[in-house]
């Protein structure tokens, strides 16, 4: 799907039957599945919020349960859990996602994410509790793959 032809204006919440598919694929996948690194780039900077993970090709993941709207910037090609459905993305889209979203996404190619948000958060953690109540689940949280830059404008 290209960036011009997405189905949604904005990215919508997911379903509850999503939500409750998408949180046994986290719970079966952390009990039984092979954990990968996932590298993470957080940045504060002017305001924002802006976190970048990187996927490698065949990688799957579910996303934190998002508190409030961001805008989302894909690159690469990966299926996502958009609202009930799949939509496969290729390319570069700018997306505008909803509140109540928590997702599932499977590389196919290697895809990096970026979620980003006005904040007035000073450090990662305050950022990260802005954005969900699931942060200790966060890879970033659990993985030594991370950089974090905060700049002071």
């Amino acid at each position: 799907m290209s960036a011009l032809a997405k189905p949604w204006a904005v990215l919508p919440a997911t379903s509850a039957e999503a939500m409750d598919a998408v949180c046994a694929f986290e719970e079966f996948s952390l009990r039984f599945c092979e954990q990968v690194e996932v590298p993470t780039v957080q940045l504060i900077h002017a305001g924002t919020y802006a976190r970048t993970i990187e996927m490698a090709a065949g990688v799957k993941l579910t996303g934190a349960l998002m508190k409030i709207p961001t805008v989302l910037i894909v690159c690469g090609h990966v299926k996502m859990l958009a609202g009930a459905e799949f939509v496969e993305l290729k390319g570069y889209s700018v997306i505008p996602a909803a509140a109540g979203r928590k997702q599932f996404f499977e590389a196919i190619e290697r895809t990096w994410i970026t979620m980003l948000f006005p904040t007035q958060a000073k450090t990662v953690e305050e950022a990260e509790a802005e954005f969900t109540d699931e942060a200790a689940k966060l890879l970033s949280r659990r993985q030594n793959a991370n950089r974090v830059v905060i700049t002071e404008e």
